[in-house]
């Protein structure tokens, strides 16, 4: 069969990888899926079910067992021959995501692995984009507003995600004068803001599930502030201006902030999931350095399920501008939808799948 592009994409069969297969899969469209060994039976029945709704031909998704963090990404050399040929468009999604992972890890996944795939993309023959998928947060410790022509700092991190990001990043950065680079940058990835899917229970869920334990007692109480915001964005808006701009040559060599252009303060949003849970908001807050002091205490994690490593995110003094990714968006009519409007499905699959 012929094929109009070949996709090379790793990360799969993660859960924005497997929404972003979904959305990119066409009739004439062909997969080359990078998966570790452990996950092969997983991608195997997701490729099934994205075959049958998108009514696609199985043979169009071919799995390439590997590892980011191998030379040449683990590939056997006739499959890297053939991929290396036939690829038109990367999307290197794979990535330690955990803001408590080790050093080590870190650095071999997101940044020798990112180095790997970089490696992988100065050899395609055809190659039409590489679109890597970054972090707002390799803004590091920066304060104010963050423009997304912007990059390197020494302001430093808050943990090793954040830093090997950032200097992953550094190393794409560096393909773009000679390829057709896009880089993205989502805020905190929240769930689908029709049904509420998510695939993990971190960032503003640490809250959400904070509230649920009593919500009529702990909504008096607001353990936020109004000076700091928590940039939140859901997954199908990612997704949906990935799956645009991938195929939008304005876009290439631009850096594309997927955030919110208008986000809430972190007191904003305990009011809002507090209304959708009880039908009132919040009676009064403690001092904010009183809240900061707590949530790093031994005994916080057990009564609020904030984990000390997410701390920080709701101290943030950043803003992210969204500049460039609001004007390439535009065309294509694709905006952040506002929380308020799909917190409700948050919750709704909160409380149909309390545990994940």
């Amino acid at each position: 069969m012929l094929y109009r592009e070949t996709i090379f994409l790793t990360g799969f069969p993660g859960f924005i990888a497997g929404r972003l297969v979904e959305r990119l899969a066409k009739p004439e469209t062909q997969f080359f899926l990078l998966v570790q060994p452990q996950f092969i039976d997983k991608a195997m029945d997701e490729i099934e079910e994205i075959a049958e709704l998108t009514n696609t031909p199985l043979e169009s998704y071919s799995i390439v067992e590997g590892d980011i963090t191998r030379p040449n990404l683990g590939i056997s050399d006739d499959d890297l021959q053939t991929i290396l040929f036939e690829t038109t468009d990367v999307f290197h999604l794979a990535a330690a995501y955990d803001l408590a992972v080790a050093k080590d890890i870190a650095f071999n996944v997101n940044l020798e692995g990112t180095k790997n795939v970089n490696d992988l993309v100065r050899s395609v023959r055809n190659l039409r984009r590489y679109n890597y998928i970054s972090t707002c947060y390799v803004a590091g410790k920066r304060e104010g507003e963050i423009f997304e022509t912007e990059l390197e700092h020494n302001a430093g991190f808050r943990n090793n995600y954040e830093e090997t990001k950032y200097l992953a990043e550094l190393e794409v950065e560096k393909l773009k004068p000679a390829f057709p680079v896009t880089i993205y940058r989502p805020s905190v990835v929240v769930g689908d803001s029709q049904t509420g899917e998510t695939a993990k229970y971190d960032g503003i869920y640490y809250l959400i599930n904070y509230l649920r334990k009593a919500p009529w007692l702990f909504r008096v109480m607001n353990v936020g502030n109004n000076t700091v915001k928590l940039n939140l964005v859901p997954v199908d808006f990612v997704v949906d201006a990935i799956v645009a701009l991938a195929r939008d040559k304005a876009a290439v060599g631009k850096t594309i902030a997927l955030a919110d252009s208008e986000p809430l303060t972190t007191a904003a949003l305990f009011d809002v999931i507090a209304k959708e849970l009880t039908g009132r908001k919040s009676e009064f807050g403690p001092p904010v350095k009183l809240t900061e002091w707590f949530l790093h205490t031994r005994i916080s994690p057990a009564i609020t399920g904030l984990p000390h490593h997410g701390v920080p995110y709701f101290f943030i003094s950043q803003a992210y501008d969204t500049s460039i990714a609001t004007e390439l968006l535009r065309p294509h009519g694709i905006e952040c939808p506002r929380f308020e409007s799909y917190v409700g499905n948050l919750l709704d699959f909160v409380e149909e799948f309390p545990t994940l």
